[in-house]
């Protein structure tokens, strides 16, 4: 695993996942690798009423009802649609469900302008099309065919960014279980068809905010069951992800680095003072471009440890943070820089002055940043 930049959910948890299949005596739908109560278990890590002999680790931190109706969908017939904010977690969901399911998390279609029917379905190798001819060796299948003949879990990013003709091919998967390849000859039987095998599902996701991009028709939405996944607003859940993602950060770049849980306190109280003016702002111009979403936030904290284990001391300071936040927030210039300004001077300033702590270095840092930058 040490030499791949990001594992996937299966291998990370490759050992975790070998052991809760071992111990797994409970009935599970059609191929799956664990029963619907493992997989719950697998993401959202286990209790000591559990009972078992080692702890699981929580891998995504929401309600555990969206898992709950995550799991219970994927078990029938329907595909599964997680919607939500960027930054949400949708994708990552997605991926420990397909690994602790299938363990294949990576039959992955991105949705983007440029995709095709042929992502969703299947193409050719030319060089072989032309020395053999059309066939069944010859066809490339798609993620999502691939998963169909194997029963396994296809999952199709940013579903919303994608053309009506490639969200029309979802819909004949979706209804029939099946992808018809006209080029090949039938031979009166079932050569020209792949049929999906029990077990097959697709998780999508879309961004709410991409509404109106690529709205998807009703008869697709009739084809999945949605499970809407809302901004984490709970300070105690947030703060959680967040010291999750930085230990795994830490451990994936095996930085030896202190981390003050104040500075991370402070890191969440300026992205919760942040999202209060913007839900105060009375237009677009007034609002920082940054969706300010708890992965923005992983990503702020990710840039200062990076940037304190390079360059800085082996602790992360305020200065080092509040330089990270304005650079990572800071979008459009001089819209954003002033609206951080603004920020810095009639929040962050006070603060610093009645309670002290790591504030007074955190207004330091922010105003030398946008100085740098203005």
């Amino acid at each position: 695993m040490s030499d791949l930049l990001r594992a996937p959910a299966e291998i990370k948890y490759a050992e975790e996942l070998d052991w809760l299949e071992s111990i797994d005596d409970s009935p599970k739908p059609f191929s799956w690798r664990l029963s619907p109560k493992m997989v719950r278990l697998f993401v959202l890590g286990s209790e000591r009423a559990d009972g078992l002999d080692r702890e699981v680790s929580q891998k995504w931190f929401g309600d555990r009802s969206f898992v709950e109706r995550s799991i219970v969908t994927l078990a029938s017939d329907r595909g599964l649609l997680l919607i939500g904010d960027p930054g949400t977690g949708k994708s990552w969901l997605a991926e420990l469900l397909s690994a602790a399911i299938c363990r294949n998390s990576t039959l992955v279609v991105q949705g983007t302008a440029g995709t095709t029917e042929d992502h969703v379905k299947y193409s050719w190798n030319v060089s072989m099309v032309i020395a053999k001819g059309q066939s069944r060796e010859s066809m490339i299948p798609s993620p999502i065919m691939t998963a169909m003949e194997a029963g396994a879990i296809g999952r199709f990013e940013e579903l919303t960014r994608s053309t009506s003709d490639v969200q029309d091919a979802l819909i004949s998967i979706l209804s029939e279980k099946y992808i018809s390849v006209p080029e090949l000859e039938s031979g009166g039987g079932d050569a020209n068809i792949v049929f999906a095998k029990p077990g097959f599902s697709i998780i999508a996701t879309a961004n709410s905010r991409d509404r109106g991009v690529n709205d998807l028709s009703s008869a697709l939405k009739r084809r999945f069951n949605f499970v809407r996944i809302p901004v984490v607003t709970n300070k105690k859940s947030e703060a959680e992800i967040v010291r999750f993602r930085t230990e795994e950060l830490l451990r994936r770049h095996s930085i030896d680095l202190d981390v003050p849980p104040t500075l991370l306190d402070v890191l969440l109280q300026s992205f919760a003072d942040l999202r209060a003016s913007a839900a105060a702002a009375g237009s677009d111009d007034e609002k920082l471009e940054s969706t300010l979403s708890t992965a923005e936030q992983i990503g702020v904290l990710e840039d200062a440890v990076l940037h304190s284990n390079f360059f800085g001391e082996r602790t992360l300071t305020a200065r080092t943070l509040a330089s990270s936040l304005v650079g990572s927030l800071t979008r459009r210039e001089p819209e954003d820089l002033a609206i951080l300004n603004k920020y810095l001077h009639g929040v962050v300033e006070p603060r610093s002055k009645e309670e002290g702590g790591s504030w007074p270095e955190f207004l330091e840092g922010g105003r030398d940043a946008i100085a740098t930058l203005s």
